[in-house]
């Protein structure tokens, strides 16, 4: 079988049989041997019955959500090709044709534009066409550098191997976006297509939160690309905290009237502390999407690698901490040197703080090492044995 047309349902008996019409008029028009599929998720309506009735088979998902249904009607699809789309009557399922001739022609993931196809009024409220959309889809573009204009659109088709290989398991509406950023990290092949959208034929609220939904996707996006939430943001806090130590590093410094001393050194050694242990987080949280199969291995990291080693980590860490140790008993010894009198705050300061940075440092790159190492360590066992070790 070469389509499947599918579509999640919650109680959608005002629009199902319409929709369900238009995809059966479009596998007969086309001459595409398909099937219409129905992946309810706990309709109340009799919505099972009108799809049974309509000719769709139906397929029943247990878990809650957008994502869930689409999950569970995937994985009992028959076609080579699946088209999804929501059964609401926003989308006519009887103009597919764009969508089964960019499959055909090899791409691995099309999603439909409904900014180029055309918004109905009344199809999409303001609030989603002119911030939401644009600016989640524009972070999508910028983060995971896609191609993708409509992160959001409903309406896509894939190859059912190809996504299957994606290893897709969001449950909510993040399930979109999730797809489009796998699919890229995966480097697929990714088209996009005009689609129209129209109003929804329900007598009733959207199961879109906007809030809620917008906020899963910004998350999703977040935590999938540790470049933006650590690596770049550690990078400023590591420049601007080595700046600031080597400038502050004797017994400050002034511009006109405007003095910096003991209190900004602290400062600039806190932000090199934790712009250090992000740009840690960013290299393992991107070194584990590599071994998990999530993202392809990127050209930096294979330059790297051959320089990484627990042994060489450690090494690292401990010159960092010993040299912290040996600046610190230095200053012990002067102090003993002293008789073990009053000794000038800031001017110690300007040295002890510099030594426990140093300290920090090592011990944040050793316990990194080691964390790294465990992760790399367990997750290929789980990859031999296809099993937890306990």
């Amino acid at each position: 079988m070469e389509l499947t047309i599918l579509m999640p349902c919650l109680n959608e008996a005002a629009t199902l049989r319409h929709c369900i019409d238009q995809a059966k008029k479009f596998l007969d028009r086309s001459g595409i041997n398909g099937e219409v599929v129905i992946s309810d998720n706990g309709s109340t309506d009799g919505s099972q019955t009108l799809a049974l009735a309509a000719g769709a088979r139906v397929v029943h998902a247990k878990e809650r959500g957008y994502g869930a249904a689409l999950r569970e009607g995937i994985r009992y699809a028959n076609g080579r090709y699946v088209i999804m789309g929501d059964c609401d009557q926003s989308y006519d399922f009887s103009k597919l044709e764009l969508f089964v001739r960019a499959l055909r022609a090899g791409n691995q993931l099309v999603v439909g534009n409904r900014f180029d196809g055309g918004i109905e009024p009344g199809a999409m409220p303001p609030l989603h066409r002119y911030l939401g959309n644009p600016v989640l889809s524009g972070i999508g573009r910028l983060f995971f550098r896609s191609s993708i204009r409509d992160f959001h659109c409903g309406l896509r088709g894939f190859d059912r191997s190809s996504l299957l290989g994606l290893g897709l398991n969001s449950p909510g509406m993040e399930y979109a976006s999730e797809m489009i950023v796998k699919a890229t990290l995966k480097g697929y092949r990714i088209a996009e297509v005009p689609t129209s959208l129209h109003p929804d034929g329900r007598g009733r609220p959207p199961h879109l939160r906007s809030w809620r939904d917008g906020w899963r996707h910004l998350r999703f996006l977040l935590l999938f690309c540790p470049r933006w939430l650590f690596l770049y943001p550690g990078s400023l806090l590591a420049l601007f905290g080595l700046t600031g130590l080597f400038l502050l590093r004797t017994n400050g410094m002034s511009f006109d009237s405007v003095g910096f001393g003991v209190h900004s050194l602290l400062y600039s050694a806190a932000s090199l502390i934790v712009g250090a242990q992000l740009i840690q987080l960013a290299l393992i949280t991107r070194w584990m999407a590599v071994l998990s199969g999530v993202a392809s291995e990127p050209p930096w990291l294979t330059a790297i690698r051959p320089y990484v080693s627990l042994e060489r980590g450690l090494a690292v860490g401990a010159v960092l901490f010993i040299a912290g140790v040996g600046w610190t008993l230095s200053l012990v010894f002067d102090w003993q040197g002293q008789q073990f009198g009053a000794l000038d705050p800031a001017e110690v300061m300007h040295a002890a703080i510099p030594a426990a940075t140093l300290m920090i440092l090592g011990a944040q790159a050793t316990a990194a090492t080691l964390f790294g190492a465990a992760l790399n360590f367990w997750w290929k066992s789980i990859l031999r044995t296809d099993s937890v070790p306990t």
